[in-house]
Formats: structure tokens, sequence, C-alpha cells
């Protein structure tokens, strides 16, 4: 049996089997009307800001319909989603309403961001286009043409919302991320509230499932507050929502559980009434729950206001085409009128819908009439589209020195270790501007030092309450990574350590996050924002108590995906080094960072003039490690035969060892050993920023000899980022091969071919093509390499461990 067509319009939930008491937990509050003129107000503005959205998406000319629609007004191509704008016009209409009477600071984060038309609409009557698009999008007629005639054109505004957007701190392509980044907007501004409307679509995804607990984590006493509007209209592209489908009792204690009041505005004769009721409502919940906190007397367990809007999808458009039902239905999602450009019962519908708005009325000399203006804040400032914090927010860090915390050349330290101290030291000096969040391993990654003047800051547990902790440990890695979004974009930095393995979770949230800052960039009125900073630890080469499920170094690429100007991989070989590049991605702008270490003791190479020496180049010959020159005129010998490079911290330890073993083994082969701590140096030129020159290339891994790369991530990503250079055919590659266990860290070496063992070998071959001496001992020495690697993998079958002395510092 076929699907077949709904056959009401905005069809009611089943009734469930939850009594009816349940619905006390709704709040009830008493209706009183607005005044006649204020609500003829809210009505000219959605009227306006309906006509205007609903004529982007369809006209190309006529667009003030000074005459009946001929099809040649339409354009070619209807792109856009009207089904959601009315239902956010409406918010908007009364936001600004709010934001008038209160004198509030606001941001409106719109979750369903396919619906820019209205944003941008309700932006053009409020004058933030012309703030800024002056001459371009004006509040007069030619302004308003070239709205309509450009939405979804090129050299016009996208069909999503977008940095591009007044007001916006969202990348609206991507569903589910909304809620997540206005929590992390508030945290640290006080007198800050977003309100954001989350589409009942948008509700069903796993982000914003574990976003609705995010009021858990707001201390009201230092920061603002989000204010979430759950937006039911009942459908998504092709099908009815789940919480379409809930009724309210459902609703109401679901989100009671989760620590909310409820109050659900559907009284649609009367929406304005009941809209405005429930602001004013969740406003004084707000203010009351902050009073108490900023009193000393903070509530336990606040429940935080939210609003269920349950209004027609589509709202105002056309009721029926073609026999389909329209309103009410999924059919309004996009183009309601799919074929107005060709038919004319079609434009015809188009006609008479753009008609009932009357905006003859409401836009007069091509600017918004008195009616809509009496309900703008006063303050242009205070205007959804202009308030500072969405495109000016930048307040850098007070700077701590990090060579304070470093350690001595020549031991064995923790690169987590040492960052958590300098860490603790930065947090000190800006207990307002930095936050730390986690998915609940800051302890097992070895971080805890973090701690040491600071605390967690989860609301609802007696034990880090109310006392200003600067960290959000939360085992969701959207929440994270929307807060840091939502913190970062408001200002202020933030840092965002994982497990290796559970980073590619937010894949795509990076990605669209670096699509918003990219065009942000090219937008000339929005500002610097500090960069976002990923420390990714407990990697694939040291699991001690996990196995192949946590050996997964595949968030390299997705940084190495994004535009040159925007990514940066980072693979410290030390402590030292580890400090300076954090010190280093913290003061950057307008990045993604990823900073790769080992929370385990590893080798101290550099001291910490060193360290910033190295750090500052991106690479350099370890000349210590290398073959000495024979004639003494230089630090190591300027004509190798191999050129062996370690890029990570355990498989750059393995190029050391080896390199001590071939020294011993066949001091005929004369070795370089470079290390890359900046991967981007190695892009080919041009096609990066921090890539090397083409003569600077050469200085270090020479023009024809051969290079062994030891790499930390996939082989292929190393291979891509290479592709470009000179005679890559002398350029091999070896990394993690996805072999993997519970095992020992050594064990993982071998597995994957990166081991010290693994390394000599490929040294010893490629040497013996030039080196006649390394060749005639080539069978020989390959075959003392190969039995120590039996020796190591009997030993560790025996023991269950990797050998004593396996993580000796290597001695030349």
């Amino acid at each position: 049996m076929g699907g077949g067509e709904i056959p009401v319009s905005n069809p009611p939930p089943l009734a469930s089997h939850l009594p009816d008491s349940v619905l006390e937990l709704a709040v009830q509050i008493e209706k009183k009307p607005l005044p006649d003129d204020v609500r003829d107000s809210l009505k000219s503005f959605q009227r306006a800001a309906c006509y205007i959205a609903a004529a982007m998406i369809f006209l190309r000319d006529n667009v003030l319909l000074e005459s009946d629609l001929q099809l040649d007004h339409v354009k070619p191509r209807l792109l856009g989603h009207w089904g959601t704008c009315p239902g956010l016009i409406l918010v908007w209409s009364h936001l600004n309403l709010l934001i008038r009477n209160h004198d509030l600071d606001m941001i409106y984060v719109i979750g369903p961001g396919h619906g820019a038309p209205a944003a941008l609409a309700a932006l053009w009557l409020e004058g933030s286009l012309e703030r800024f698009y002056p001459g371009e999008y004006d509040c007069d007629a030619d302004g308003l043409r070239n709205l309509i005639t450009r939405f979804s054109v090129p050299g016009g505004f996208p069909s999503h919302i977008n940095a591009e957007t007044p007001g916006s701190i969202h990348e609206g392509g991507e569903l589910g991320y909304a809620l997540a980044v206005s929590f992390g907007a508030v945290m640290d501004n006080p007198d800050l509230i977003v309100t954001c409307v989350v589409g009942d679509g948008e509700a069903e995804s796993g982000p914003t499932a574990t976003a609705w607990h995010a009021i858990k984590y707001l201390d009201p006493k230092e920061s603002g507050a989000v204010l979430p509007i759950l937006h039911v209209n009942g459908f998504k592209i092709s099908e009815r929502t789940i919480f379409g489908c809930m009724d309210d009792k459902e609703i109401v204690c679901l989100f009671s559980g989760y620590g909310y009041q409820v109050r659900i505005v559907e009284d649609l004769p009367n929406i304005d009434d009941d809209l405005s009721n429930a602001l004013e409502w969740a406003v004084a919940e707000i203010k009351h729950i902050q009073q108490a906190a900023r009193s000393g007397t903070p509530l336990i367990k606040p429940r935080w206001p939210m609003i269920v809007l349950r209004t027609p999808k589509g709202w105002g458009g056309p009721k029926k085409v073609d026999g389909k039902i329209i309103e009410g239905s999924f059919h309004s999602h996009q183009v309601p009128l799919p074929k107005a450009n060709s038919d004319e019962p079609h434009l015809k519908e188009l006609n008479n819908w753009l008609s009932s708005y009357h905006i003859n009325e409401l836009i007069k000399g091509g600017k918004p009439s008195e009616s809509i203006l009496r309900i703008l804040p006063e303050d242009n400032g205070k205007k959804l589209g202009q308030l500072k914090a969405t495109y000016d927010p930048y307040v850098s860090l007070k700077g701590v020195e990090w060579k304070d915390f470093t350690v001595e050349k020549g031991t064995d330290q923790s690169c987590m270790k040492v960052t958590g101290e300098f860490l603790d030291g930065v947090f000190q000096a800006n207990p307002t501007t930095i936050r730390l969040f986690s998915p609940d391993e800051l302890e097992s990654n070895k971080l805890d030092a973090i701690l040491n003047h600071t605390q967690r800051n989860f609301q609802w547990d007696e034990y880090s309450r109310a006392n200003g902790g600067r960290v959000i440990e939360v085992l969701s890695e959207h929440d994270c990574q929307g807060f840091m979004q939502g913190y970062t974009l408001t200002g202020r930095t933030a840092l965002f350590p994982s497990y290796e393995s559970f980073l590619g979770i937010v894949h795509t949230m990076m990605v669209q996050y670096s699509k918003f800052v990219k065009i942000a960039r090219e937008v000339k009125w929005r500002g610097d924002l500090a960069s976002i900073n990923y420390i990714e630890t407990s990697t694939w080469a040291r699991q001690e108590h996990n196995g192949f499920s946590h050996q997964n170094p595949s968030f390299i690429g997705a940084v190495l995906n994004l535009k040159a100007e925007a990514a940066r991989v980072y693979l410290p070989p030390d402590a030292n080094c580890f400090l300076s590049t954090v010190d280093h991605c913290l003061r950057s702008k307008n990045y993604a960072n990823l900073i790769i270490g080992s929370k385990q003791p590893t080798a101290v190479y550099l001291s910490a003039d060193e360290a910033e020496e190295h750090c500052r180049l991106g690479a350099s010959i370890w000349h210590f490690a290398s073959s000495q020159d024979p004639t003494g005129s230089a630090p190591s010998t300027p004509d190798p035969d191999v050129v062996m490079v370690g890029i990570g911290v355990e498989v750059t330890f393995e190029v050391i060892k080896a390199a001590e073993l071939l020294r011993t083994l066949c001091p005929a082969l004369r070795i370089r050993v470079i290390n890359v701590t900046d991967l981007m140096i190695l892009f080919a030129e041009s096609k990066h920023p921090h890539a090397l020159s083409k003569d600077r290339f050469i200085e270090l891994f020479t023009a024809d000899k051969l290079v062994l790369f030891n790499y930390h991530g996939y082989p292929t990503e190393l291979q891509g980022l290479l592709f470009g250079r000179e005679r890559m055919d002398r350029m091999s590659v070896n990394g993690y091969s996805e072999e993997g266990s519970t095992t020992t860290p050594f064990d993982m070496m071998l597995r994957n071919g990166v081991s010290r063992f693994d390394v000599a070998e490929r040294a010893l071959e490629g040497g013996a093509q030039g080196n006649a001496e390394v060749k005639r001992q080539l069978a020989k020495n390959l075959e003392e390499v190969r039995e120590k690697v039996k020796g190591v993998r009997r030993f560790i079958a025996e023991h269950g461990k990797d050998p004593d002395d396996i993580y000796d510092m290597a001695k030349f």
C-alpha cells in the first residue's frame, strides 16, 4: 500500500496515555491583552516581513506589486524555504518589542537557518542591512529591490543564514547546533540573553538532544541566559516531526524533566497576546534566577523558562495548490508554488498570496511605515542585527610567559601535564575570557593541573556548583564543540581537549564553523575572532586501557581539508615545543588549530629557546641525531644518503631510536634526521601560507636523496600534502595503517610499520642504493634488525609488556 497525502492541514498529535494532571507542570499565566496600537505594529511588521520573505523567493521584477504579476516577473530558478519563515518573523517582531521595553542585550539564534528570507526581511525593516551594506540594501525602494531580486542568485544573499547576515553567530545550513552555540555565547556574558529558535525537525538531531541539558552548566551569577523556543510547526521536508506528534502532556513532561518551566503558546487567533505574555514571563523568570544568584542566595536547580510555539508550517501562504494542502503541510517547506515562473494558475495564486499582505500600506516611498518602526528598539546598537557582540567582539587574552613552565632538556615529561600547569596560569590571568570544554577526559588526559586554581562548572552537582569554575566537562562532543563555537563567536577564547579517536564526532560541526569564519573574513564589517583550539591526546600510539576502537587519527584529515587560510595542524615533538605551540595558538586569530601530543612522559629534546626557534621554523634538522660531518665544518653531514623525518611525538621518538641503532649498526650510512612540528609547511609552495619555499624545502630535505617520513596520521594525508613537490618518487610515507588492539605501545609501533626497526630497515634499503658500503653490509644488517624485532615480539608475548629499556632516551 503506497503512502497517501495527509488529508488535513496542521494535523494535531494523537492523544497520549499520560494523566491530565501532568499539565499542571505547564506554566499558566494571566493573558493580558496588548494595547491595540502595539498589536497593530506587530502585525504590520509581520505582514511586511512575510511579504518581503516570500517576494525574495519568487520575484525578479515588480517587487512591490505595482501591477499584476507576469511570468517574466518571476525568477527563473526558485530557491528558498518558506515554511519556517512566518514563525521566525513572528518571534522577531516580538523580540523587537521585548528589547525596546526592557533595554535588553539580545541575540537571536535561528536554528532553522534555511529561513534566511525571514531574517533578511526583518533586518531590512529594522535598518540593519543599510547599516552594514550602505548603498546596496538601504531602506529605500532601490535597497528593497536589490534585496528581493538578488536573493539566492550570484552576488546576492544565499538561501541560508551565514556570516553575511548581520546579527548571526551561527552557520544555518547543517541542523542541530543552534542551542549549544547559544549557551556558549552567554557564558561569562552576564547581561546577554540569547533567544534560540529550535525547529521541531532540528530538535530530532542528536546534538540538539544533548544541548537541552546545557542549563545544568550555566551559572546565573556569572553568565547570561538562553531562552529556547521550540517551534513546532509539525513537518520536516516530507514527513511529520516527532515533536509535532507529541501532545502537550508529553512535551511538558519531557522538558520539565530536563529542568525547564514550559510555556506552550498555541492560541492562533490571539497569537500576539499569547506570545507577548509568554516572553514577558520568561524574562521575569530569567531575572529572578539571576538576581538570586547574584545576591548570594542562588536557587538550587533553578527551572529555566522555555517556550513551545505551535504554529502551522507556511502560515499565511497558499492554502491549496493543484489539489494539495500547502499551509500546514510539508508542501510549504521550500517553494509552495514551484511552477510560478511557467504556469499561469500558479502565477495567479502567487499574485493573490502576495497581494493579501497589502504591502503598499506598509512600505511607502520605499520606506517602512511608522506602524512598523514603533516597535523597533530605539537604540540602534540594541537591534537584533547590530549588537556589537555579534560582529566585533574579540577580547585578547592577557599573556602568560610560557617559558616559565618549560622543563629540562634530556628528561622525560608529559606534554599534557606540563601544558596543564601553563593553562592553570592562563586561567588565573584571564578569569572571565577563557574556558575549557572537555568530554569527561581532563584527568585521563593528564590536564588536571588546570584545576589547581579553578573547578568544574556543573550547576546540578552540589560539589561544583556556583564556584566560577572555568572547566565544563560533559560527555557530549557536540555540546563541547557548540559551547566553544558560541563562546568564541562572542569574542572569547576556548580550548577543546579530547581523546584523539573521538574528535571525529564533531567533524562536520567544525567544517560548518569554518565555513562561517571563512565568509566572516570576507565581510568587511566583521572583526577578528580567537581561533578554535583542539588538543588531541590519548592517541592511537598510547591507548593504555583501550583498543582498536580508540585508535583513529582521522581528525587531522578533517582539518587539512579546510581552506588553507584557516587550517593549522601541529604535532609538537616534546613538552617544550607543545608549550610553545599552545601559547601561539591561544594568541592566534581566525584559525582552526589542532595540536596533537602525548599524555605519557616522553623525551624532551629541546630547551625552551631551541623549542621556540624550532616551532617558529615549523621544521628543522636535528643535528644531534644526524650523522656527523667528518670534516667538522658543519653540525651534521651535508650530504646524507637518506633523510629520516618524524612527525608526531611517538613516531619521532622511533626515528631518533632508529638513528641511534643505525649509528652503531651501520656507521657508513649517512643520515639526516628532521622533525616537522607544523604539518602545513609540507604543502606545495603557494598552497598554504606556511608552506616552505622550494629552496628551503631542498635545504632541509635535499634535492634528490631518499626521504623517509614516519608520520602519526594516515599516510595518504601526508602524501596529499606533498603532492606538487618535485621528485615525489624519492619520498615514502609510513603512518597509522588501521592495525590495532589492546596491546602494548611498542607493539602498536610494530603493527603499523612505524617502529625504530621499520625505520631502520627502510633507511638501510634506501641507503644501499647509493652507498656501496651500506649495500655490501645490507643483508647482514637487515637480518640483525629483524632478529631484534623477533626478540621484542617474544618478550611482549611472554611478559605482556614492552621491554624495560624500550623507551630509554637515545644516546649519541
